[in-house]
């Protein structure tokens, strides 16, 4: 595996005379015109797919187990950098660039780009589109594997992505859980689970909360399936999240309070004394009183208190969680 990035002299800016590679071509193309038609054959025995951009290129092959849809739309490729709001100066890390039409746009307008692709012949496809950029790193590896303050040599950055489905979740907690945080991330994942990530109390759920524990999120816009070759069956959105500076949970008690949130909600249509005393191991009644004290209603359900209830609940009692 591939790891570390040695950083030119160069930055943000293509190589002179530099040629187009085949595939930086077909990228290219597809940013400045129309939508590509492409030609899906049935799908071979080991899973994957083939995506024909044009007569006579060669087949793009995709990997089901990876979650394997590329961004082809123009106009939502530009969104997502608009949203990221880049400038000369910025580091960006791209998580899974495929083909690269996502990572083309992204050296136009940051000073350094790393993008992690785990699979190999995406990460060679990726490389040919970028390699007129002396800005652009191309990792083979998997992202949740990755030393990440190695891979950013300890800069500030941005995560700009097009997450593939299968690993959007636990790629974006580990982004916001590392000591080493991003500034922001901008985030193309299924629209369900961004409308998740930005909910308001009264449909606040697990994913939410340790969303917003410690960032701000808000939806850019909608992606429809069509904008994917192939298209996936649902909708997706574009997220960006904003880092706090400091989370809404100090950091001492970010393990009583997720162990809460999690008991909580794994009986979620259960009212908290009884969802709470399962999942805690803590008798009714004292989980009643417990929530009497700190002013909640021991019959509302978890999907209706904010983060401040939450972190209230164990501001008061940290020593019961801690016996836990």
């Amino acid at each position: 595996m591939r790891r570390g990035v040695a950083w030119p002299e160069s930055v943000g800016r293509r190589i002179p005379g530099a040629p187009v590679s085949t595939v930086g071509a077909w990228s290219l193309n597809l940013l400045a015109g129309p939508t590509p038609t492409y030609d899906m054959p049935t799908a071979p025995e080991d899973g994957s797919q083939q995506a024909r951009p044009a007569a006579g290129e060669a087949p793009v092959r995709l990997r089901k187990s990876l979650g394997q849809h590329l961004l082809v739309s123009p106009g939502v490729l530009q969104d997502i950098v608009n949203a990221a709001e880049l400038t000369p100066d910025d580091f960006v890390l791209e998580v899974g660039p495929g083909t690269g039409l996502l990572t083309t746009r992204l050296a136009e307008n940051a000073g350094m780009v790393v993008a992690v692709e785990i699979d190999h012949d995406m990460a060679q496809l990726a490389r040919l589109a970028v390699k007129e950029w002396a800005s652009v790193s191309v990792i083979e590896g998997d992202i949740l594997r990755q030393d990440i303050p190695e891979l950013t040599h300890g800069r500030q950055y941005s995560v700009v992505a097009n997450l593939p489905y299968n690993i959007a979740s636990p790629t974006i907690r580990m982004f916001l859980e590392a000591e080493n945080q991003p500034n922001k991330m901008v985030v193309t994942v299924q629209r369900e689970v961004a409308q998740e990530m930005c909910a308001a109390p009264g449909g606040l759920g697990l994913l939410g909360i340790s969303i917003q524990v410690y960032s701000v999120p808000h939806i850019v816009r909608r992606v429809a399936a069509g904008s994917f070759r192939p298209p996936p069956k649902v909708e997706s959105a574009v997220v960006r999240l904003d880092v706090r500076e400091v989370p809404l949970v100090p950091r001492d008690l970010m393990g009583p309070f997720f162990r809460t949130v999690r008991a909580a909600f794994g009986s979620p249509r259960k009212q908290l004394r009884n969802s709470l005393s399962h999942g805690l191991g803590i008798a009714a009644t004292d989980v009643e009183r417990w929530l009497v004290a700190v002013g909640v209603d021991p019959t509302r359900r978890p999907e209706t208190l904010s983060i401040d209830e939450w972190r209230s609940m164990v501001e008061t009692r940290p020593d019961l969680l801690s016996s836990s």
